[in-house]
Order: structure tokens, then sequence, then C-alpha cells
């Protein structure tokens, strides 16, 4: 890697470059995003922040990026509906209790706040009043000092769960630990700097799994958790494994040599980095096109591409937990799906914990669905505790309620492959969806089998309103493209017409 890439000079040349992109996009967000032709925009007051933060870090780290700083930072926007806060606060000023609970939105990997820059428009207008974009620390515009595990001790003494000479698991806890400590103690440092007692949060992949690990240590500050298609939810089957042997050896080869090198801790932003400048910009570029074909615009296509690649070209700092959080399949080494079911919230009834995948998404929706399952299960146990327990203060707060929710025609990136009906499914998980237009594009509802069974109304509620799909449907809805792909190419040219026909039937179960 040359020397010149991260030469004083590289570095404030692209930080300005990306600056460039984001105010572009920043500004997409205030003009093209908007929920009416002709919305008033001064009505919504957008503000780039810089919040001093300590570092995480056991001991000092210089800022790769911005030098020698006595504290380090985060980055993001801020969004205020002038209407509608009651509060209007400045920086660092105390949020009422009484306010509603903010909207705080964190990306996923190796992405930026401005990431959402065609949903903050639309989620001030018809529900948030307060609304925050953070680049993740390690990321963005936000400090990038290195990331050292050895300068991160986890907090916990390693599970007492665990058997004395379960060394292994014992060994992945701390390092996973050790890893969510850099985001989650960041975030909770930028918390307390602007007084939140509560917050609405929502991660998109890696962020929503991270905002799993915040909750789970700080539920007491946490309103509703909401996850945007999030990495790291099931368990490893046999049958991922059996499924990578099945292939033709050029591609299991291509695969072993891509784990490789993810277990040796190259990310795709060194990979990226390592490669000659023109190379590098032309695969991003390639990547926006091929990855967004909702973006029609060359010219919105050109800023968010060059808002991604200056990002990843920049000095990697937070990319660096990957290979400590998940394994080369994409599964986290401690899956979501168990610690979920676990969190621990100061509402009696449990948090609420809403999944929101997109139609085409390559992240498994079926994670969700069986995180509800077992919040069901564990749900029912407490209810039968809390029914012998007379005193209230006696009766253990219920697991949370899992929701699923599915937005049409987008994919993994669904904040920018269909941004209404994304900005639809954050307004019903925050307990808005009275204040949609009757005729808005909105989310579809799933539930797991056993919920459908029992009728529950805690999980069940608002379904006298939208249609609650069962498990059979939400296969049919998430996995639909890639069957009848797979169908075609198993029996040819010969049943295109039936597998059309059957298509079209599946499409319309879902189009009202």
């Amino acid at each position: 890697m040359p020397f010149s890439l991260f030469s004083s000079t590289t570095i404030a040349q692209r930080l300005a470059s990306l600056r460039d992109a984001e105010a572009s996009l920043l500004e997409y967000a205030k003009t093209r995003f908007t929920p009416a032709p002709h919305h008033d925009a001064s009505l919504h007051e957008f503000e780039l922040f810089d919040c001093p933060i300590p570092s995480p870090l056991s001991s000092s780290h210089v800022c790769q990026v911005f030098g020698d700083e006595k504290c380090h930072k985060l980055h993001g926007v801020s969004v205020i509906n002038k209407r509608t806060s009651k509060h209007p606060t400045r920086d660092g000023e105390a949020v009422s209790s009484e306010e509603q609970a903010p909207l705080v939105l964190l990306h996923g990997y190796c992405n930026g706040s401005l990431y959402f820059y065609r949903n903050l428009m639309g989620l001030s207008h018809f529900h948030f009043p307060r609304i925050y974009a953070l680049d993740l620390y390690g990321w963005g515009l936000s400090s990038r000092p290195n990331f050292d595990l050895k300068q991160l001790k986890p907090d916990f003494d390693a599970n007492q769960s665990l058997k004395d000479d379960d060394k292994t698991a014992r060994e992945t806890q701390k390092t996973v630990a050790a890893a969510e400590k850099f985001f989650v103690e960041s975030l909770e440092s930028w918390r307390k700097h602007h007084n939140l007692p509560k917050m609405t949060l929502a991660g998109h992949s890696m962020g929503g799994y991270l905002s799993v690990a915040y909750a789970e240590k700080y539920p007491q500050h946490v309103e509703r958790l909401i996850l945007l298609s999030p990495v790291g939810v099931p368990e490893r089957k046999e049958d991922d494994d059996r499924r990578i042997n099945s292939l033709p050896f050029h591609i299991r080869t291509l695969f072993k040599t891509v784990r490789c090198l993810f277990e040796c801790g190259v990310t795709p932003g060194s990979f990226l980095r390592s490669l000659p400048l023109s190379k590098s910009k032309s695969m991003v570029d390639s990547y926006i096109l091929n990855r967004l074909p909702a973006i029609q615009c060359e010219q919105e296509r050109k800023n968010l591409g060059e808002y991604l690649y200056q990002n990843s070209m920049l000095p990697g700092s937070g990319e660096y937990c990957l290979s400590h959080i998940l394994t080369s399949g994409a599964f986290a080494r401690l899956p979501l799906v168990k610690r979920i079911a676990e969190i621990k919230s100061a509402d009696k009834q449990g948090m609420e914990v809403h999944f929101i995948f997109g139609e085409n998404d390559w992240m498994d929706y079926e994670g969700g669905i069986e995180t509800q399952r077992l919040c069901f299960r564990k749900r029912s146990e407490f209810k039968k505790q809390q029914e012998v327990l007379t005193l209230e203060k006696e009766r253990p707060n219920l697991p949370p309620r899992v929701f699923v929710h599915g937005v049409r025609n987008a994919g993994h990136l669904l904040m920018l492959d269909n941004h209404d009906e994304l900005n639809a499914a954050l307004i019903i998980a925050a307990g808005g969806e009275h204040k949609l237009p009757s005729d808005f594009p909105k989310p579809l509802e799933f539930v797991c089998d056993e919920v459908v069974a029992a009728g529950d109304v805690d999980f069940l509620r608002g379904s006298s309103k939208r249609k609650v799909f069962s498990e059979a449907s939400a296969a049919r809805f998430f996995r639909a493209r890639a069957r009848f792909r797979d169908q075609l190419e198993k029996k040819g040219e010969e049943g295109k017409e039936q597998d059309d026909s059957i298509e079209k039937k599946g499409n319309k179960e879902f189009a009202s």
C-alpha cells in the first residue's frame, strides 16, 4: 500500500470530497425527497454536527484523520420539525421526557449517515419531531482511531453460564464484547451529550446488529428497537455448509479464498484501498449502478458513489470489527436471535422490536420470524409466572414483542430502493400509523405460526387495520424471485409459461 495513500494532503483532499458529497446528498434530502411537490422545507431544520465524545479505548489514541484531538467526535445530521417539536433544543440542552422519543438512525457497514438522505424529510414530516442520523465511530466523518481490541476491555466477566473448560466460547464472547464496546460506548457518550432520556433506535445491517448490542446494555434508554435488514440474527445451520459444499468446484474455491481473506482481517475497504485508484473508483461506480436501479438520476448516482468511495478510501477504523463480530458467511459469532429475547426492558410489557426486510433482501428474513417465535414462547412462560405472583413488583418484565415487516420492491438497501414504504414501516413501528395518509404505500406484516394459532393480541395489534400474513406467505413474499428463477433453471423454457402464471399469482397476493 503506497504511503501517499494516507498522506496529510491526500487525507485533506478526501475529507473535502466526502464533505462535498455529503452536502449534495443533504440538498437532495431537503429538495427532492419531500412528501409533497410544494412541501415547505423551511418547516424542517437540518443541521450537520460534530459531537465531542471521550474515546472508549482504554488509552488515548490519535484519530488517523483529524489528528491529535483532545477528544474524539461523532458526526451526523439532525432534523427538527419546527411545527411538531415541543422543545427545539440546542446541542447539549436537555430534552423533556414528555416529548416523543427522537429517532436515531445508524447506518450499515462501510456506509454513513447520509445513506438515509431519501428518508429524512418524509420521516420528519409525518411523525418524528426530532431525527438524528449518525456516522458510527470509526466511519464517515466521525473520528477514526486505530481499531485496537487490546484497548477495548469488555465490561463483563465472561458468561458465568459457560463451563470452566469452555475456553473457546469464553474467548469468543470476550472478543465480540470488546468489538461491540467500540460502538456501544461511543453511542452512549453521544446520547449523554444530547441529554436524551430515551430514543427510538433504528439500525441498518451492521447498524442493526450494533443497535441490539446497545439495547442489551442500555435498555432503559431505548423506547423501541427497529432493525432494518440486520446482519447476524440467525444461527448457522448444517444446511448452510451443505449448500456451499454442493456448489461447483471453482465457486467453492472462490468462496474458500474469500473466507481465508476474511479470517485474516481483509475488509472490503482495505481491499479497495489496495487497488489502483482508477480501478477502485470504477468498482464503486459499478456497484452503485448495478445494486441500486431505483436511482435513475445520473448526478445522484455520481454523488452517492463519491460519498461511498471517499468514505472507504479514508484510513480504516470501525471496518475492522468485521471478522471479530461475524464469521465469513455473514453469521454472527454470537447470533442475535437468542440475545434479543434476553433484553431486559424497563417496560413491564417488554420492549417492542421491529424487523424490516426488503422483498428481494439477501439478508435472511427467517431470523426475524425465529426471533419472534422465541420471544413469543418466552412471553407465554413469563405470563404464567405473573399469574401466580400477586405483588406487581415481584412480576418479571416480559421479553420483547417482536414484529416482522416486509417492504415491496426493495433489496438490502431498502432505504434507497423504496424510501416511501420504508418510511411507512418506520413510522408504523414507532406507533404513528394513524398519521400516514390512507393511500400511502405501507409494508406487509408477517407472524409466525404459533402467534396465528394463539391469536395473541399483543402480537396481532394493528391487524384490524392491516392484514397480517403467515409464515407461508412470508416464504412466498421474500423468496419468490429466487424460487421462480431456480424453477426456471431446473425445468427449462418448457415450464416458463406456468411459472410466470405462478409469479403473477404470488405478486397479486401482496398487492393490496
